[in-house]
């Protein structure tokens, strides 16, 4: 693969956050999967001799996005996810397949799974790094850890465990598989049908054991959590994320901003009733969820205010069409509009989940040595988190995944 030299472009990054200016009329040279060097497009072309131009019309190139919550195997209650479900190994696999490219094209160029069906996520990761299917890059959790009878124990995509040491040989399941983090599920929440939000689901003793477990194997831990004492229990142990934080209160939010403990708020998933409607989700579950959605603003905000570090994760299907967009860009619009507003959604949506995962030195911002995963789009993003609706040419690992001028996608 030749060099490419991006023009004619301003590069913008979650760097804005800490007071870096955007790049105007700058250049980014990219040699194999990753950058080389950018800067202003005098400095950068006298490098470039021999690469490939092109040319971006003016565009904003921002890092693809990275979205912290995703299932690509998702089957919530009713007839969509029943037809999920009834997938055989092959059909689940294309399934995913399916998925993780449409994720892509989206601009989505990096996701965290959190929970997936019979550890189809490690067979998906390594077709995508060898080539043989497109796809964002994936760090994933393996299937999450739940007690018997908890929170999403109907599916493939959780492991029942008790006690303590169930719950150490849940982790170290999930490790012998390749998990790059643990997920475990706390709490009640939306989806359980004989179970509620605030319904606590592990003793302290098997909290403590997946913490303990994990960490000492260099991974960290995120925890499917809704009610207040259950959230602070799990960070005073040491737990790295939260993932939904439906009843946060303000002492809860400090503990965890003490601690450094991040939040995944999935907002769209308690203001989405367009997307149940079409799935066939019952009627038990959306007034659950929906009803839950002014609590769960509340919920946000206390963490904004207390200087939570709170990350993009949709828990919808990245790419699924929601509201003129995808569930993904509607998610950062709803974390812009809750408080963060657009430069901060910028980090959420990058540079912040980049530092969780440990992989701020490959993705996250535009800089010489990280890989070329980068998004154009026409608008500005530090303007309003809306300029992503309009991303229109996806780049990943050096390598153009779509250019809507050019009317056609390359390697999907």
């Amino acid at each position: 693969m030749g060099d490419l030299v991006i023009v004619n472009c301003t590069v913008t990054d979650g760097r804005a956050a800490d007071g870096v200016e955007p790049l105007a009329d700058a250049a980014v040279l990219v040699r194999g999967e990753r950058v080389a060097l950018v800067g202003p497009r005098e400095k950068v072309l006298p490098q470039a001799e021999g690469a490939r131009t092109i040319d971006l019309d003016g565009a904003h190139l921002t890092p693809g996005l990275v979205n912290m919550h995703t299932h690509f195997s998702l089957s919530l209650p009713g007839s969509a996810g029943e037809g999920v479900k009834g997938l055989n190994p092959h059909e689940l696999a294309l399934h995913m397949a399916d998925g993780a490219r449409r994720t892509l094209r989206c601009g989505v160029t990096t996701v965290r799974c959190v929970a997936e069906k019979d550890h189809a996520d490690f067979a998906l990761r390594r077709a995508i790094e060898a080539g043989t299917a497109t796809g964002p890059r994936v760090f994933t959790a393996g299937q999450a850890l739940v007690c018997t009878g908890g929170h999403g124990h109907e599916g493939s995509d959780t492991l029942e465990c008790d006690g303590a040491d169930g719950f150490r040989r849940g982790v170290r399941t999930q490790l012998r598989a390749g998990a790059d983090l643990i997920k475990v599920m706390i709490s009640g929440g939306i989806a359980g049908e004989h179970e509620r939000i605030e319904t606590p689901q592990l003793f302290s003793d098997e909290m403590a054991a997946v913490l303990a477990t994990a960490h000492a194997w260099g991974r960290k831990v995120t925890a499917h959590a809704g009610p207040a004492p259950v959230i602070a229990e799990a960070v005073e142990l040491g737990l790295d994320c939260v993932e939904h934080g439906y009843q946060l209160t303000p002492e809860v939010a400090a503990a965890m901003a003490a601690r450094g403990t991040a939040l995944v708020p999935t907002l769209i998933v308690t203001r989405c009733k367009e997307f149940f409607d079409e799935l066939g989700v019952p009627e038990w579950m959306q007034c659950r969820s929906l009803g839950a959605g002014p609590r769960h603003l509340e919920s946000y905000a206390m963490a904004l205010a207390a200087g939570v570090e709170v990350l993009l994760g949709s828990d919808m299907p990245p790419f699924w069409e929601f509201e003129g967009t995808n569930a993904t860009v509607r998610e950062l619009e709803h974390m812009a509009e809750g408080g963060l507003g657009p430069v901060r959604a910028l980090y959420a949506g990058t540079l912040g989940p980049a530092r969780w995962l440990g992989a701020d030195q490959d993705i996250g911002t535009v800089e010489a040595g990280r890989y070329a995963d980068l998004v154009a789009m026409d608008a500005d993003p530090l303007e309003s988190a809306s300029a992503f609706r309009a991303v229109r040419w996806v780049m990943k690992g050096g390598r153009v995944v779509r250019d809507d001028r050019a009317g056609e996608v390359s390697h999907v």
